[in-house]
């Protein structure tokens, strides 16, 4: 049996078919504005006969860098990780760059191990999308050669992180209810592993403290509506619940089909505000009243954050960001006033 030896195209190759020089090949390769149009074009359309693809280790010898950024994610399906994705893809095209994704170890893996793991890859800088608690996000002593912002809630003392408001959310949500008349709020979480949902936890706990509410055992989820369904039951039988805040909205959903076939009505026996505000294109006639978060938001900023420090922008000081979200009304909540 032969085989045929693989040769990638050169920049020589594709000269030659254009009929240019080899460094008018690089300009365009490399989208310098010193080539004319009709001399770009054929150019580009010899690199699509030949299949010439650039060479981006040479390239980034010569200026420097990859013009690629590594992202580290726990769930890429996750409802906001593929919208904070999508805000890290956008921002990356917009400025020229590419994006590498790497999953995270889901067994403790600590942020150092991360960061060492994409520190083999072309990239120029690095996100970590920190949903899950990591031992060593607030000590952890980021590459000095190599810029890094964390997605989280949680204060880092070496690095720049950003998230959206998940305490703020919670005080949020609290807020809302009680100034409808609702004298106490039921939560149901996600996983304690979860560091948003920690920080929610927090947040509506002391919220009603700071209106002197002890608050009541909050129920544990998962995120998916299953757990929501399995919560709804065990709240459809509490007198004393009249506002339900869960931590998101599959969850929520469950909950309210859960009460549904418990025969309890939202919102006239028990008023119900999920995160996220994912369904609304999914379905129809949606009556849940939800936070919108703004993940996409996030993920545009963490890159900008991440390309400021690539390019040497002067403020050296860890900055922490949080995004707000918003309360989006629909018919979930009755009002007891």
């Amino acid at each position: 049996m032969s085989s045929t030896k693989f040769h990638p195209v050169s920049m020589q190759d594709v000269a030659r078919a254009a009929g240019v020089s080899a460094q008018t090949v690089s300009r365009v390769a490399n989208g310098s504005g010193q080539v004319k149009p009709e001399t770009r074009s054929v150019v580009e359309a010899a690199m699509d006969k030949l299949g010439y693809r650039p060479n981006f280790a040479a390239r980034a010898l010569k200026r420097g860098r990859f013009k690629a950024i590594g992202v580290v994610m726990f769930d890429i399906l996750a409802t906001g990780n593929i919208l904070t994705l999508e805000g890290i893809t956008r921002a990356a095209k917009e400025q020229g760059y590419a994006v590498t994704l790497t999953m995270m170890e889901d067994g403790g893996e600590s942020l150092a191990a991360a960061v060492d793991r994409m520190k083999t890859l072309p990239v120029d800088g690095i996100i970590v999308d920190l949903e899950k608690m990591v031992p060593d996000v607030r000590t952890y002593m980021p590459p000095s050669d190599l810029p890094l912002t964390v997605i989280t809630s949680a204060k880092a003392d070496y690095m720049n992180t950003i998230d959206e408001d998940q305490y703020g959310c919670s005080r949020m949500v609290v807020e809302y209810f009680l100034e409808r008349g609702h004298t106490n709020v039921y939560f149901v979480s996600g996983p304690t592993n979860s560091v948003a949902s920690e920080i929610r936890k927090a947040g509506w706990r002391d919220t009603l403290a700071a209106h002197g509410i002890v608050a009541p055992p909050p129920i544990l989820g998962d995120w998916n509506a299953d757990s929501g369904y399995a919560a709804g039951l065990e709240l459809a039988k509490k007198d004393d619940c009249t506002a339900i805040y869960a931590g998101n909205d599959a969850m929520a959903n469950g909950i309210m089909k859960a009460l549904e076939d418990s025969g309890v009505r939202v919102p006239d026996d028990k008023s119900i505000i999920g995160v996220d505000n994912s369904l609304q294109s999914m379905v129809a006639k949606l009556a849940l009243t939800s936070v919108s978060m703004d993940f996409s938001a996030v993920g545009h900023k963490a890159f900008e954050m991440t390309v400021d420090a690539i390019e040497g922008a002067k403020n050296t000081t860890p900055t922490h960001t949080l995004i707000p979200g918003a309360i989006v009304e629909r018919s979930s909540v009755a009002d007891l006033r």
